[in-house]
Formats: C-alpha cells, structure tokens, sequence
C-alpha cells in the first residue's frame, strides 16, 4: 500500500471535496483521483459515491479510514523511534489522561518533562477513563493515564500511584456535625458525581453496590470543578481525589467527612498498546511518572 496513497484518501474523507485535498496536499486534483481509484483497485471496493455535488464515503471506505489511522499513527511512532534512536528526546508524545490526573498530576510532570527536554513536542489529551483506554486502542494517543485499574489483552497496563479518595461535603451539611461517620449513616442521601465510565465515578458505584447503600438523590456532572462546584452549593456528597479538593479544603469551602478508620484507595495506571513498547519519548514519561510516585 502506497504511503502517500493512504495519506490522500484520509485528508480527501476529513474535508470530503477533491478540490480542497488537492490544495491541502499540493498536488493536482487528478493525482487525487489516481490516489483513490489505485487503493479501490488494491482493496477491490468503492471507498467513495462520487456526484458532482458531494463525495460520500461508504461503509468500507469507513474500515479503511479507522485502520488508516491506525497505519498512520505506527508510521509516526516509526518515525519518532528512528529520531530517538541516538537517545535524543524529541518529536511528538501524545498523552491521553484522565481528568483527575490531565487537570491537577499530570501539569508538574509536563513541566518538568518539557524543561529537560525542550525538542519534545507535548499533546495531552483529556477524557474519562474508559475514552482514554479506547485512544489507547486505536493508536490515537502513545500512552494513555487513567484513574483505578483495567483489564484488556490488547494493551500493556502497569500501575504507577495511589490515590486516596474522601467523601466530601459542604461545611454546613448536617453529616459534619457528627464526630464519628460509619457507611449507614450515608444511606439516602443525595450525591454529586462524575459521568459515567469515569473512574472516579466508578469508584463510587462500588462503594455503592458493596455496601448496598441506597440514594435520595443523583446529580451527574462530567467535570471535576463543576461537581466541587455543586458540592459548595449544598446538593450533595461526593467522592474526590485529595488532589482535587486541595485548594477548597484549604480555603474552607469544602469539608471532609470524619471517617473513624475507614480509607479509600484506589490505582492510577498507565497503559498503552505493545506497538508502542521500546518507544523511547513513552518510555521517558513511565520513568518521569514513576519517579513522581
């Protein structure tokens, strides 16, 4: 399969008009046209319904642009490996981070990954913890940081810290008059929590299920500043990493409930597709993260 081939047909399906490909890649509108009609000939499929309105990729043109993107994200590891090769730090890492650890870990680590290395490009990209193993998959992000732990045979996944939780509240909720709190005492009461598949929200499902505790209410929010947010304005508990609730703990605005004895901890990993294993910019942020640990 041609390279440059490949590269055509996947700016040709993201700005969907021969014209605009054509001046994109700086070539001329037939070479496009023999880009394409060569990888239909190679594939022996239709990738594209041609109209002079409108070019419509079809369903097999959508298989080939996923592992295209596939393709083209090992070429740029090839690439970064073959520039690394004399241990020199440098070209693009793309990280994929959980918001716990992309918003409040992850920027001292980047600091000082960036001082030490300057010709070291850095993306970071942030989504919960399951949208974060997914890019890991498709090759969309080197190495992705996620909050708990994962199981799936097609990534290479290793803890690197612990993270402890607490249940917090507002200053004025009723539960922080009590000198000692037990899990009974959080039966129906109304909660503020992360989104779905966002490990710290699937933390607190567990908590949930094992101690068969059963809520008045449930407020879903899908960043962390908007559930501390809530948690201020009196609508609820809520389960946060320390690191999170620093500044407000500080500052007064939220408290945390006084557990007698009771912790909860969780496993931040780190994971990434076995294609990406030896590459040398991955392997630097694993020893910046484990060092930080």
């Amino acid at each position: 399969m041609q390279y440059d081939a490949l590269k055509t047909f996947m700016t040709l399906v993201e700005v969907n008009n021969f014209t605009k490909a054509s001046e994109i890649l700086h070539i001329s509108q037939p070479s496009v046209s023999l880009h394409i009609k060569n990888l239909e000939q190679e594939f022996q499929t239709t990738l594209f319904i041609r109209s002079p309105k409108f070019v419509q990729i079809t369903p097999t043109g959508e298989i080939l642009y996923k592992r295209a993107k596939q393709i083209m994200a090992l070429a740029e590891a090839a690439k970064n490996d073959i520039l690394t090769f004399h241990h020199t730090i440098q070209g693009t890492l793309v990280i994929g981070a959980s918001f716990t650890i992309g918003e409040y870990i992850l920027p001292p680590i980047l600091a000082s990954l960036q001082q030490q290395f300057p010709q070291l490009e850095l993306q970071v990209i942030i989504g919960n913890t399951n949208e974060i193993i997914q890019l890991a998959k498709l090759l969309q992000v080197d190495i992705g940081l996620i909050e708990g732990q994962a199981l799936d045979n097609e990534l290479i996944i290793e803890p690197f810290m612990q993270d402890e939780l607490f249940i917090v509240g507002a200053q004025n909720h009723t539960l922080m008059k009590q000198s000692n709190i037990t899990v009974s005492d959080l039966q129906q009461q109304n909660w503020v929590a992360r989104e779905a598949g966002s490990g710290t929200r699937n933390y607190l499902d567990h908590l949930f299920r094992t101690n068969g505790l059963q809520v008045r209410s449930l407020l879903t929010i899908s960043s962390n500043q908007g559930v501390k947010e809530s948690v201020m304005q009196g609508l609820g508990l809520s389960l946060l990493s320390r690191c999170v609730i620093e500044r407000e703990l500080k500052n007064g605005d939220i408290a945390i409930l006084p557990f007698d004895g009771q912790h909860f901890m969780r496993t931040f990993s780190y994971l990434y597709s076995p294609t990406m294993k030896n590459n040398r910019n991955v392997e630097t942020l694993i020893e910046f993260i484990t060092k930080k640990s």
